[in-house]
């Protein structure tokens, strides 16, 4: 019998439970462990929830941590011919949370998952978010659009006509090394490029990149809205940030840094667009000292 892959072994530990969606029900992927105050951890795109699986031994002890897949992500459903948004995946994590009983929660969010986290900061402000966020920790991703700076593939992607075409055509190879510059030179990622095409192309979901990709516009259409609730919230906001990355790094940083002032801010200097597969210990150290945990 083969082995069971790590991301398999990640599923296995979890489930597909059906959500209510606006008029549809929808299978999400849904894994919760630990113990201790709820921390739930948002992954970004292409990727899955198995984003966080090197750094969830270091946050079980104190935290149950709340994971899932995104619809259209990983081992959730992947409807084709869909309207994908980010308010719609902010709709998910409030449907997830509202399954599991969640009243309160740490948010840590990366890339995609972001701008997700900032609807949800957005409905808080408008009295409009039923669970209390008790901080919100953030790494590497477009929280400022007008900085964002998408790779190729990523504006490929995008295009009408030749978005679809690609995604057609998408293999593990072309992944691969459409990711390979968002990783730290030096830092061996084929291992972590493998499973994230290995989430990605489950039930064939690279067919969908086209479809998933438009977040990058529902951030620029929402960029007042979603900038406005980062900017003016109450929460406590912390941020783990790789300086390398060339899509979101040192260049978002400096925004960070000019608007947000008072937020605790962890600069991984030696590290690109993935802290929590480049640098796990760092990123779960980070979060800890960011909830008081450690020093």
């Amino acid at each position: 019998m083969l082995a069971m892959s790590a991301l398999e072994a990640w599923w296995s530990g979890g489930e597909r439970v059906p959500l209510v969606m606006g008029a549809s029900e929808r299978a999400v992927f849904v894994r919760r462990i630990g113990q201790g105050p709820t921390m739930t951890l948002l992954h970004g795109f292409p990727s899955s929830s198995h984003d966080w699986a090197k750094i969830a031994p270091s946050l079980v002890e104190n935290h149950t941590l709340l994971l899932f897949d995104f619809l259209g992500f990983g081992a959730s459903e992947k409807p084709v011919d869909h309207d994908y948004t980010l308010h719609e995946q902010a709709d998910l994590v409030e449907a997830v949370w509202a399954r599991e009983g969640v009243s309160a929660t740490i948010l840590v969010a990366h890339d995609y998952a972001v701008s997700v986290t900032q609807e949800l900061l957005a409905r808080r402000a408008e009295g409009a978010l039923r669970v209390e966020l008790d901080a919100v920790q953030l790494l590497n991703g477009g929280l400022y659009p007008d900085l964002h700076r998408p790779q190729p593939t990523q504006t490929a992607l995008l295009d009408p006509e030749r978005g679809p075409q690609l995604s057609a055509l998408l293999t593990e190879e072309l992944l691969v090394g459409a990711l390979r510059p968002t990783f730290a030179d030096g830092f061996d990622a084929v291992r972590d490029s493998a499973e994230i095409w290995q989430a990605t192309s489950r039930e064939d979901g690279q067919r969908i990149m086209h479809l998933l990709i438009r977040y990058i516009r529902d951030r620029t259409i929402h960029r007042e809205r979603w900038v406005g609730a980062l900017e003016g919230t109450d929460v406590p906001l912390a941020f783990v940030w790789g300086m390398l990355d060339p899509i979101s790094g040192a260049h978002m940083a400096e925004r960070i840094r000019e608007r947000l002032p008072a937020a605790r801010f962890e600069a991984l200097e030696d590290f690109a667009h993935w802290p929590q597969l480049e640098a796990p210990q760092r990123v779960a150290s980070a979060l800890l000292k960011a909830d008081g945990l450690t020093k």
